[in-house]
């Protein structure tokens, strides 16, 4: 029997709420659980986010991280964007994240300072699905994935799970999954453990939770978030209810030591979860921007993540945008590594990509 969770949920300081957010039942509900946390909640006069946040960047940061903010997610989020090569659409709920980690993906990605911003118009942003019902590119189409059915991620622009005791949105949207009669699946990832509430949904095998993980030297980067065997004892809590589960092994970092540490997570992993049937695996190496870069370095200064350009090499997106990403021989350890390790340790798995 694997233990719940005992890692203590992220409580804002303060909540901004914008006059359209509270015209909507699902931002009243989020108000109240804010108010019932005692977190201090602020109507705003206006649409517009005001944030008084002091000059100094550490200051800043640390205010704006502890910032939540109400507002209606408008026409431009609500359309729901291709999320190769994940899944085939991208629903948004949020954006921001209350975690802590030295190499965001984030960062550089949403403007301004780090709070986090939740959408009151819920049913609104559920009225887009059905449209797009076997219209994606990577699980709709695909002959190795078509048993997934048209995938859809929840929030990749948060940790929805590390917000959803505040707001209910992944709570709701598992709800919705779980009673649309269709071939469709809801993913989510996460760095948190707080399982409980979603355990007892009538979620109707229609969600897949994953686990991003990292080793736990690598834990100084993830501040905030849940321990990786929590994570991994919430997995099989949700697994036991009936939940499909994956891991996310990212951002796989190829520091010194990296094989031995790496061997020990996947054994980690294996111990917990190797009887689990259609386990998925997803793995994603690090990589950044320069934008993202400079983001970093100005949150956390004097951090001891690599970010240099020792076996790294340049690659364009199809937009024309620059990203580091490992050369090719690093990735070429890396990727025969974890291929031989997780057919040792986990072998009834599924790896559904290497990027």
């Amino acid at each position: 029997m694997v233990s719940p969770s005992s890692s203590r949920l992220w409580v804002p300081r303060r909540l901004l709420a914008t006059p359209s957010s509270l015209l909507w039942d699902h931002g009243e509900q989020i108000v109240a659980r804010a108010r019932a946390l005692d977190v201090a909640v602020t109507a705003l006069p206006s649409d517009r986010l005001r944030l008084d946040l002091p000059d100094d960047p550490r200051q800043q940061y640390a205010q704006a991280k502890a910032t939540l903010a109400l507002v209606v997610a408008p026409p431009s989020k609500r359309r729901l964007q291709p999320i190769a090569p994940s899944a085939d659409w991208r629903i948004d709920l949020a954006e921001g994240c209350p975690a802590h980690c030295g190499y965001c993906y984030l960062a550089g990605s949403l403007k301004g300072p780090p709070i986090t911003r939740v959408y009151a118009n819920l049913p609104e942003i559920l009225a887009e699905l059905p449209a797009h019902l076997g219209q994606g590119t990577v699980t709709s189409r695909s002959a190795t994935r078509a048993q997934e059915g048209t995938t859809f991620e929840a929030s990749c622009y948060t940790d929805p799970l590390a917000i959803d005791h505040v707001t209910g949105s992944l709570s709701a949207l598992i709800a919705h999954f779980g009673a649309w009669e269709a071939d469709v699946q809801l993913r989510f990832t996460t760095k948190f453990d707080a399982v409980e509430p979603l355990l007892a949904l009538d979620h109707a095998g229609r969600t897949r939770m994953r686990a991003s993980i990292n080793p736990a030297g690598y834990a100084r980067f993830e501040g905030g978030t849940s321990p990786v065997a929590a994570r991994l004892g919430a997995l099989r809590r949700m697994a036991d209810a009936g939940y499909k589960v994956g891991l996310t092994i990212a951002p796989i970092i190829a520091a010194e030591g990296w094989r031995e540490a790496y061997a020990e997570l996947i054994a980690q992993a294996g111990k917990v979860l190797g009887d689990i049937p259609d386990l998925t695996i997803e793995l994603i190496t690090h990589r950044y921007t320069p934008g993202s870069k400079a983001v970093l370095q100005t949150w956390y200064p004097g951090s001891s993540l690599d970010l240099g350009m020792a076996n790294r090499t340049e690659k364009r997106t199809k937009f024309g945008s620059v990203k580091y990403v490992y050369d090719a021989d690093t990735m070429r350890a890396l990727r025969t590594f974890f291929a031989d390790e997780i057919a040792s340790r986990l072998p009834e798995a599924r790896i559904l990509y290497w990027t």
